[in-house]
């Protein structure tokens, strides 16, 4: 009889021990609360704070489409920190199946993957901007689609990226500026 009342002891105080984690400590929405300096707990909305169930339009910007048709030019403006972003952002995403200059042959295809079209094709040349920012949103053939992983302005830099390795694979001396050009001459170029 003494071993079951201890036991029964024990098991009560072992019940109670947890009981913490119902009593935590909380801000109740249009309770005051001492550790604003207003003593709301209810806060403001952050600007630019955008509801779940919000309605977004449809934009170029957003979809790399405009009436149902693909942008033939992005709706940003080619920068030099733009075409940065996108060549960093091409090497961590594009580059394994791409590789670096866009030909297909990454290391994902020499480990026996399917090759993607080389960039430099003409059919991607002749391809609309809206076109990769499309493929790198929702995948195509084999490829997944990266709409999780690269924020759409990311996007939109990898396109215009594509489109850098695209002019620098036909580029002539003659397309270079006079003064990088005599750069390039005496070694000091890039």
């Amino acid at each position: 009889m003494r071993a079951l009342l201890i036991a029964a002891l024990c098991a009560g105080l072992a019940a109670g021990c947890r009981q913490d984690m119902h009593d935590q400590p909380k801000i109740k929405a249009q309770a005051a609360n001492p550790f604003f300096p207003d003593d709301r707990g209810g806060r403001p909305l952050i600007p630019g704070t955008v509801t779940v169930n919000a309605q977004v339009e449809a934009t170029a910007y957003l979809t790399g489409k405009e009436n149902g048709q693909l942008v033939r030019q992005a709706p940003v403006a080619p920068s030099a920190a733009v075409l940065a972003r996108g060549r960093q952002r091409y090497d961590v995403f594009c580059s394994p199946c791409h590789d670096r200059v866009g030909t297909g042959q990454g290391m994902i295809v020499l480990r026996g993957y399917r090759r993607p079209p080389s960039f430099h094709i003409d059919r991607l040349r002749q391809e609309a901007d809206g076109y990769f920012f499309d493929v790198v949103t929702n995948g195509f053939g084999v490829m997944p689609n990266y709409a999780q992983q690269v924020p759409v302005a990311d996007r939109w830099a990898i396109a215009l990226y594509i489109r850098a390795l695209q002019l620098s694979q036909g580029a002539m001396l003659a397309d270079v500026p006079d003064a990088e050009r005599a750069r390039l001459a005496t070694g000091q170029g890039r």
